[in-house]
Protein backbone atom coordinates (compact mmCIF):
# COMPACT_ATOMS: atom_id res chain seq x y z
CA UNK A 1 0.00 0.00 0.00
CA UNK A 2 1.10 3.52 -0.67
CA UNK A 3 0.99 6.19 2.03
CA UNK A 4 -0.63 8.68 -0.34
CA UNK A 5 -3.51 7.53 -2.51
CA UNK A 6 -6.41 9.13 -4.33
CA UNK A 7 -9.29 7.37 -2.61
CA UNK A 8 -10.20 5.26 0.40
CA UNK A 9 -13.70 3.84 0.71
CA UNK A 10 -15.08 2.95 4.16
CA UNK A 11 -18.09 0.68 3.99
CA UNK A 12 -20.58 -0.86 6.34
CA UNK A 13 -21.50 -4.46 5.50
CA UNK A 14 -25.00 -5.73 6.39
CA UNK A 15 -27.61 -3.82 4.42
CA UNK A 16 -24.92 -1.83 2.61
CA UNK A 17 -22.25 -3.79 0.72
CA UNK A 18 -24.01 -7.03 1.69
CA UNK A 19 -27.67 -7.71 0.94
CA UNK A 20 -29.85 -7.60 4.06
CA UNK A 21 -31.58 -10.91 3.29
CA UNK A 22 -29.11 -13.00 1.28
CA UNK A 23 -25.78 -11.76 2.69
CA UNK A 24 -24.51 -11.64 -0.91
CA UNK A 25 -22.35 -8.85 -2.36
CA UNK A 26 -22.17 -9.83 -6.04
CA UNK A 27 -24.27 -6.87 -7.23
CA UNK A 28 -21.37 -4.58 -6.20
CA UNK A 29 -18.75 -6.44 -8.25
CA UNK A 30 -18.49 -3.84 -11.04
CA UNK A 31 -17.73 -1.03 -8.59
CA UNK A 32 -15.33 -3.19 -6.57
CA UNK A 33 -13.43 -3.97 -9.76
CA UNK A 34 -13.35 -0.28 -10.70
CA UNK A 35 -11.92 0.56 -7.27
CA UNK A 36 -9.29 -2.14 -7.64
CA UNK A 37 -8.34 -0.80 -11.06
CA UNK A 38 -7.43 2.60 -9.58
CA UNK A 39 -5.75 1.05 -6.50
CA UNK A 40 -8.28 2.60 -4.14
CA UNK A 41 -8.41 1.37 -0.57
CA UNK A 42 -11.56 -0.38 0.61
CA UNK A 43 -12.01 -0.62 4.38
CA UNK A 44 -14.72 -2.91 5.71
CA UNK A 45 -16.36 -1.30 8.75
CA UNK A 46 -18.81 -3.52 10.56
CA UNK A 47 -20.29 -4.76 13.82
CA UNK A 48 -19.04 -8.20 12.75
CA UNK A 49 -16.21 -9.94 14.59
CA UNK A 50 -12.65 -10.20 13.36
CA UNK A 51 -13.09 -13.86 12.27
CA UNK A 52 -16.22 -12.93 10.29
CA UNK A 53 -14.63 -9.91 8.64
CA UNK A 54 -11.36 -11.72 7.96
CA UNK A 55 -13.13 -14.39 5.92
CA UNK A 56 -15.12 -11.82 3.94
CA UNK A 57 -12.09 -9.57 3.45
CA UNK A 58 -10.21 -12.49 1.92
CA UNK A 59 -13.19 -13.37 -0.29
CA UNK A 60 -13.29 -9.77 -1.55
CA UNK A 61 -9.53 -9.62 -2.15
CA UNK A 62 -9.06 -6.81 0.37
CA UNK A 63 -6.55 -8.47 2.68
CA UNK A 64 -3.93 -5.76 2.15
CA UNK A 65 -6.13 -3.26 3.97
CA UNK A 66 -7.12 -3.12 7.65
CA UNK A 67 -10.75 -3.61 8.65
CA UNK A 68 -12.87 -1.99 11.35
CA UNK A 69 -14.56 -4.65 13.49
CA UNK A 70 -17.18 -4.82 16.24
CA UNK A 71 -18.56 -1.35 15.46
CA UNK A 72 -15.13 0.25 15.78
CA UNK A 73 -14.25 -1.24 19.15
CA UNK A 74 -11.37 -3.00 17.36
CA UNK A 75 -9.19 -2.81 14.25
CA UNK A 76 -8.11 -5.91 12.34
CA UNK A 77 -4.71 -5.13 10.78
CA UNK A 78 -3.92 -5.91 7.15
CA UNK A 79 -2.67 -9.44 6.43
CA UNK A 80 -3.80 -10.64 9.88
CA UNK A 81 -6.59 -13.18 10.37
CA UNK A 82 -7.35 -12.63 14.06
CA UNK A 83 -7.02 -10.13 16.89
CA UNK A 84 -4.99 -11.08 19.96
CA UNK A 85 -7.27 -12.14 22.79
CA UNK A 86 -8.55 -9.43 25.13
CA UNK A 87 -10.41 -9.44 28.44
CA UNK A 88 -12.93 -6.81 27.30
CA UNK A 89 -15.71 -9.17 26.26
CA UNK A 90 -15.62 -11.13 29.51
CA UNK A 91 -15.71 -7.92 31.54
CA UNK A 92 -18.57 -6.59 29.44
CA UNK A 93 -20.60 -9.74 30.06
CA UNK A 94 -19.87 -9.54 33.80
CA UNK A 95 -21.23 -5.99 33.95
CA UNK A 96 -24.23 -6.93 31.83
CA UNK A 97 -25.11 -9.81 34.13
CA UNK A 98 -24.96 -7.44 37.11
CA UNK A 99 -27.89 -5.42 35.78
CA UNK A 100 -31.17 -6.03 37.70
CA UNK A 101 -32.91 -9.10 36.32
CA UNK A 102 -36.06 -7.26 35.25
CA UNK A 103 -33.93 -5.17 32.87
CA UNK A 104 -31.26 -7.73 32.03
CA UNK A 105 -33.85 -10.19 30.71
CA UNK A 106 -34.97 -7.60 28.14
CA UNK A 107 -31.61 -7.71 26.34
CA UNK A 108 -30.94 -10.88 24.33
CA UNK A 109 -27.27 -10.84 23.43
CA UNK A 110 -25.24 -13.21 21.29
CA UNK A 111 -23.64 -14.52 24.48
CA UNK A 112 -27.05 -15.44 25.85
CA UNK A 113 -27.87 -17.92 23.10
CA UNK A 114 -26.37 -20.94 21.38
CA UNK A 115 -25.01 -20.87 17.83
CA UNK A 116 -28.47 -21.97 16.70
CA UNK A 117 -29.87 -18.96 18.54
CA UNK A 118 -27.57 -16.63 16.62
CA UNK A 119 -28.71 -18.33 13.40
CA UNK A 120 -32.30 -17.54 14.40
CA UNK A 121 -31.49 -13.93 15.28
CA UNK A 122 -29.42 -13.15 12.18
CA UNK A 123 -30.30 -15.55 9.37
CA UNK A 124 -26.62 -16.49 9.10
CA UNK A 125 -25.47 -20.00 8.28
CA UNK A 126 -24.41 -22.17 11.24
CA UNK A 127 -20.70 -21.73 10.45
CA UNK A 128 -21.05 -17.95 10.03
CA UNK A 129 -23.02 -17.71 13.28
CA UNK A 130 -20.23 -19.59 15.08
CA UNK A 131 -17.79 -16.91 13.89
CA UNK A 132 -20.22 -14.19 15.04
CA UNK A 133 -20.01 -15.57 18.59
CA UNK A 134 -16.20 -15.26 18.66
CA UNK A 135 -16.31 -11.77 20.15
CA UNK A 136 -13.42 -9.76 21.61
CA UNK A 137 -14.82 -6.31 22.34
CA UNK A 138 -18.59 -5.95 22.09
CA UNK A 139 -21.98 -7.60 22.58
CA UNK A 140 -24.76 -7.14 20.02
CA UNK A 141 -28.28 -8.06 20.95
CA UNK A 142 -31.99 -7.52 20.56
CA UNK A 143 -33.84 -5.12 22.86
CA UNK A 144 -37.16 -6.68 23.91
CA UNK A 145 -38.52 -3.97 26.21
CA UNK A 146 -39.95 -0.47 26.02
CA UNK A 147 -38.06 2.74 25.25
CA UNK A 148 -38.26 3.85 28.88
CA UNK A 149 -36.89 0.51 30.09
CA UNK A 150 -34.14 0.78 27.50
CA UNK A 151 -33.18 4.22 28.84
CA UNK A 152 -32.86 2.82 32.38
CA UNK A 153 -30.91 -0.19 31.09
CA UNK A 154 -28.43 2.02 29.24
CA UNK A 155 -28.14 4.44 32.16
CA UNK A 156 -27.05 1.59 34.43
CA UNK A 157 -24.52 0.39 31.86
CA UNK A 158 -23.14 3.91 31.36
CA UNK A 159 -22.31 4.03 35.06
CA UNK A 160 -19.87 1.16 34.39
CA UNK A 161 -18.32 2.76 31.28
CA UNK A 162 -20.38 0.74 28.78
CA UNK A 163 -21.74 2.54 25.72
CA UNK A 164 -24.37 1.47 23.18
CA UNK A 165 -24.62 1.91 19.43
CA UNK A 166 -27.76 1.16 17.44
CA UNK A 167 -27.09 -0.65 14.18
CA UNK A 168 -29.40 -1.81 11.45
CA UNK A 169 -30.30 -5.02 13.31
CA UNK A 170 -28.88 -4.90 16.81
CA UNK A 171 -28.09 -2.75 19.82
CA UNK A 172 -24.35 -3.24 20.39
CA UNK A 173 -22.66 -2.70 23.76
CA UNK A 174 -18.94 -1.99 24.23
CA UNK A 175 -16.43 0.02 26.26
CA UNK A 176 -16.22 2.65 23.52
CA UNK A 177 -14.61 3.22 20.17
CA UNK A 178 -16.66 3.61 17.04
CA UNK A 179 -16.28 3.43 13.30
CA UNK A 180 -15.27 7.07 12.86
CA UNK A 181 -12.51 6.78 15.51
CA UNK A 182 -10.86 4.01 13.51
CA UNK A 183 -11.59 5.83 10.25
CA UNK A 184 -9.60 8.84 11.49
CA UNK A 185 -6.64 6.63 12.37
CA UNK A 186 -6.57 5.10 8.90
CA UNK A 187 -6.87 8.51 7.19
CA UNK A 188 -3.98 9.85 9.28
CA UNK A 189 -1.85 6.91 8.14
CA UNK A 190 -2.62 6.97 4.41
CA UNK A 191 -3.56 10.60 3.65
CA UNK A 192 -6.05 9.91 0.85
CA UNK A 193 -7.04 12.76 -1.44
CA UNK A 194 -10.71 11.75 -1.10
CA UNK A 195 -12.71 9.53 1.20
CA UNK A 196 -16.10 7.93 0.67
CA UNK A 197 -18.17 6.26 3.39
CA UNK A 198 -21.26 4.13 2.85
CA UNK A 199 -23.78 2.93 5.42
CA UNK A 200 -27.44 2.51 6.27
CA UNK A 201 -27.80 2.70 10.05
CA UNK A 202 -27.45 5.18 12.94
CA UNK A 203 -24.05 3.77 13.91
CA UNK A 204 -22.78 4.78 10.45
CA UNK A 205 -23.76 8.46 10.69
CA UNK A 206 -20.50 9.85 12.14
CA UNK A 207 -18.51 7.94 9.51
CA UNK A 208 -20.74 9.25 6.70
CA UNK A 209 -20.47 12.85 7.88
CA UNK A 210 -16.67 12.66 8.29
CA UNK A 211 -16.00 11.51 4.70
CA UNK A 212 -15.52 13.71 1.67
CA UNK A 213 -18.71 12.06 0.44
CA UNK A 214 -21.11 9.99 2.51
CA UNK A 215 -23.58 7.60 0.91
CA UNK A 216 -26.75 6.57 2.72
CA UNK A 217 -27.60 3.21 1.17
CA UNK A 218 -31.34 2.52 1.02
CA UNK A 219 -32.56 -0.24 3.32
CA UNK A 220 -36.30 -0.96 3.13
CA UNK A 221 -36.04 -3.10 6.27
CA UNK A 222 -35.49 -0.13 8.58
CA UNK A 223 -36.62 3.52 8.89
CA UNK A 224 -34.49 5.87 6.74
CA UNK A 225 -31.85 7.97 8.45
CA UNK A 226 -32.88 11.58 9.12
CA UNK A 227 -31.28 14.41 7.08
CA UNK A 228 -27.56 14.50 7.84
CA UNK A 229 -25.01 17.26 8.20
CA UNK A 230 -23.73 18.19 4.73
CA UNK A 231 -26.65 16.63 2.90
CA UNK A 232 -28.10 19.94 1.70
CA UNK A 233 -24.74 20.80 0.14
CA UNK A 234 -24.32 17.49 -1.65
CA UNK A 235 -21.70 15.94 0.64
CA UNK A 236 -24.23 13.29 1.66
CA UNK A 237 -26.11 11.43 -1.06
CA UNK A 238 -28.75 8.71 -0.90
CA UNK A 239 -29.25 5.70 -3.13
CA UNK A 240 -32.55 4.60 -4.57
CA UNK A 241 -31.59 0.95 -4.89
CA UNK A 242 -30.92 -1.03 -1.73
CA UNK A 243 -27.84 -2.92 -0.55
CA UNK A 244 -25.03 -3.87 -2.94
CA UNK A 245 -26.92 -2.64 -6.02
CA UNK A 246 -27.24 0.83 -4.53
CA UNK A 247 -23.61 0.60 -3.36
CA UNK A 248 -22.48 -0.25 -6.87
CA UNK A 249 -24.33 2.65 -8.49
CA UNK A 250 -23.17 5.19 -5.92
CA UNK A 251 -19.49 4.23 -6.21
CA UNK A 252 -19.52 4.30 -10.02
CA UNK A 253 -21.25 7.70 -10.00
CA UNK A 254 -18.71 9.11 -7.52
CA UNK A 255 -15.77 7.79 -9.53
CA UNK A 256 -17.18 9.69 -12.52
CA UNK A 257 -17.76 12.79 -10.39
CA UNK A 258 -14.20 12.73 -9.05
CA UNK A 259 -12.77 11.77 -12.47
CA UNK A 260 -11.01 8.76 -11.00
CA UNK A 261 -10.58 6.15 -13.73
Amino acid sequence: MTANIDLIVFTDLDGTLIDHDTYKWGAAQQALTALSDISAGVILASSKTAPEVSALRTELGLGSWPAIVENGAGLLPAHVDAIESTTQYGELRRILDGIPTELRDLFRGFGDVTIDGVVEMTGLSYDAAALAKQRAFSEPGQWLGTDSQKSEFLERLTAHGVVAQQGGRFLTLSFGGNKVDQMRRIIETHHPKYTVALGDAPNDVAMLEHATFGVVVANPHRPPLPPLQGEAGGQIIRTTAAGPLGWNTAILDLLDRLELH
